[in-house]
């Protein structure tokens, strides 16, 4: 850690659900996918929701302490989290690692729904996982995307969150000022999100999943050294066949060139309001991120208005989970225990 800060204050409320948002089909029970398991992580489940069959594993004793762990893009969730669950269940954690919209065997259960990738549509899905699984309340723990959904989840719906892990700090994207440039050596590093402005990024996405993904591993996590079994393990997340289209969308409606579908509306119309994060928190940024350069958090210190810590991880670049496990499976105890 080289760098720390605290801030406490108080705690709200929300009442707002997604039952009605997303519809019919949310609590339906989970199944086995026929022996399909990740070593370390167990079988592959799924579970529908109103819009998705999710797919997910779990690991931990039944009874203990629920902490979703959520992936980014273009990053494995297994690989991301098999060292984090293996360091969290032993000490009384019941980890479920979902795969978000568009990856993986996670399939849309309608031909013709919007396949969104936007931040509202990926925070209401993690809401309507816990509802489908019946979980109350669980601490959200992730980065990139997922850290987007954790980060969107616990500021509209904090009861339904004991503690926040956020790698690059507060995620949600404030659409409002989407036109106006960050400094020049911070664009160099968001140069997909240009690319996938263009149909020619398109189709350079659908041509070459995994040869895109590449470049994203090495220039975003320029320090770590991934085997090529890591990255064979991750393929299959690519083959979604809805990778593409809620890939191109999501980075479309952030840059504020594509619109959002419909149902998300409401949603997005609060997150421009840059709601406070106000549960227990824990940032980190990685010191050899390629793509964020790290901070002390000073920046956005102002988004989380309960008990916060932020810490610089040495050496992680953009996939902090599977890079640095043992300091993200910290961050889930800390951010535990600040309740």
């Amino acid at each position: 850690m080289i760098s720390r800060r605290s801030v406490t204050g108080a705690m709200t409320a929300a009442a707002t659900g997604v039952a009605g948002l997303l519809g019919a089909g949310a609590g339906s029970a989970s199944a086995g996918d026929g022996g399909r398991g990740a070593p370390g992580l167990g079988p592959l489940y799924r579970v529908r929701t109103g819009e998705l069959e999710i797919a997910y594993h779990v690991t931990g004793p039944a009874g203990g302490t629920p902490v979703i762990l959520l992936h980014g893009w273009p990053f494995s969730p297994v690989g991301s989290y098999r060292e984090v669950a293996a360091a969290l269940a032993p000490r009384g954690y019941r980890c479920y690692v979902p795969y978000l919209r568009g990856h993986g065997r996670t399939r849309f259960l309608r031909a013709g729904t919007f396949r969104s990738g936007q931040q509202a549509a990926l925070g209401a899905d993690l809401i309507a996982f816990m509802d489908a699984l019946r979980l109350p309340r669980a601490l959200f723990a992730g980065y990139d995307w997922g850290g987007r959904a954790g980060d969107v989840a616990a500021a509209l719906w904090p009861e339904r969150c004991t503690g926040l892990v956020s790698v690059n700090g507060y995620l949600i994207q404030n659409l409002a000022v989407a036109d106006k440039p960050l400094a020049p050596a911070v664009e160099e590093g968001l140069w997909y999100f240009f690319y996938f402005l263009t149909e020619r990024g398109r189709e350079g996405l659908r041509r070459d999943r995994e040869g895109l993904a590449r470049v994203v591993w090495h220039r975003n996590s320029p320090a770590w050294d991934f085997t090529e079994a890591e990255f064979a393990e991750t393929a299959p997340l690519w083959r979604n066949p809805d990778y593409v289209d809620v890939v191109i969308h999501s980075y479309r409606h952030r840059m504020a060139a594509a619109p959002g579908a419909p149902q998300y509306a409401d949603l997005e119309r609060r997150l421009l309001d840059q709601p406070k994060i106000t549960v227990p928190s824990v940032t980190l940024d990685g010191g050899a991120d390629g793509v964020t350069p790290p901070t002390d958090g000073s920046g956005y210190a102002a988004h989380f208005s309960g008990p916060w810590t932020h810490h610089v991880v040495p050496g992680a670049g953009h996939n902090l989970p599977q890079e640095r496990p043992d300091a993200f499976a910290a961050a889930v105890l800390e951010a535990d225990g600040m309740a």
